[in-house]
């Protein structure tokens, strides 16, 4: 079997202090990706357990497994869950799902969740899409930016170079910043430019000298970074003459979990983002199991 390089490992959680049988309210969210799949079971409002998995060749087998996994061995059922939402890009094959939701609204309540009331721009890194989301001191979303050109330089870019270059993609983010600095990025107008791109920077013809492994893996986060501080900046202050970027920042999706490209960020917007306990992949199940 080949190893999925790019892939974050599956994972599955359930909290041993919560009797979900004495819950008043059961809740579910799934958060159905292009490449992975999320869900959250909330119990009176808290977790109480959830899953990460890959999608396959099928959307609606990834959503019947991800819940499956959640539920686990807890003796929970789907037909005891009060209300489902499913959200994401391919959300409608969750098809058991008492409703859907779009998934701006689903990561700004999740990010709450996770990184607490002071959390006010939100960055969802995903891996055909980013967002950025600025939030009101209260749930309500006030300004959304997206990204406006294909999925290069997101998540899938990234799962290409690991399984391209054989490096697991919970390393890649550390080796980009050994580096004495960052080097130009690579191309932000289609995946497939930048993979060729990535086989020439290996090769002095295409360059005067040709770039460290871990300069190329800078490359490919800083283009990300880039593209991200870009969505940030068209979004509006909540008052005249504020920063566009207040220091609650906080990070969802599979890409925050790359530090190559999450303190890149930080970097260029002088500010140390919000940390939590929770998986920003469960962001966007987290907030669909709140607005169920």
């Amino acid at each position: 079997m080949t190893q999925a390089f790019g892939k974050w490992p599956e994972s599955s959680w359930k909290s041993d202090k919560i009797d979900w049988k004495a819950a008043k309210s059961i809740t579910a969210g799934v958060d159905m990706g292009t490449t992975s799949a999320q869900c959250a079971i909330l119990c009176d409002g808290e977790l109480f357990a959830s899953a990460n998995i890959r999608i396959g060749a099928s959307f609606k087998k990834a959503a019947e497994e991800v819940i499956a996994k959640a539920l686990g061995d807890s003796g929970l059922t789907k037909d005891k869950i009060g209300a489902i939402v499913a959200t994401g890009f391919s959300r409608e094959n969750a098809d058991y799902a008492t409703k859907t939701m779009d998934e701006v609204q689903c990561h700004a309540k999740g990010a709450r969740f996770m990184y607490g009331p002071s959390v006010h721009t939100v960055v969802d890194l995903g891996a055909q899409t980013m967002k950025a989301i600025r939030l009101y001191d209260w749930d309500r979303v006030w300004d959304i930016s997206l990204n406006d050109k294909c999925a290069t330089g997101q998540g899938r870019n990234i799962e290409q170079m690991c399984n391209l270059l054989e490096v697991p993609i919970t390393e890649i983010g550390e080796k980009s910043l050994d580096v004495k600095g960052d080097p130009e990025p690579v191309s932000t107008t289609c995946y497939n430019f930048a993979r060729t791109e990535t086989m020439g920077q290996f090769r002095p013809e295409f360059r005067a000298e040709a770039l460290t492994e871990n300069e190329v893996y800078a490359t490919h986060m800083l283009a990300i970074a880039w593209r991200m501080l870009g969505a940030i900046g068209k979004m509006q202050p909540l008052d005249p003459g504020e920063v566009m970027v207040y220091e609650a920042l906080g990070f969802t999706g599979g890409l925050a979990k790359n530090v190559g490209i999450t303190k890149r960020i930080e970097r260029e917007l002088r500010v140390e983002a919000l940390k939590s306990e929770y998986d920003p992949m469960l962001a966007g199940a987290i907030g669909a199991a709140l607005l169920a």
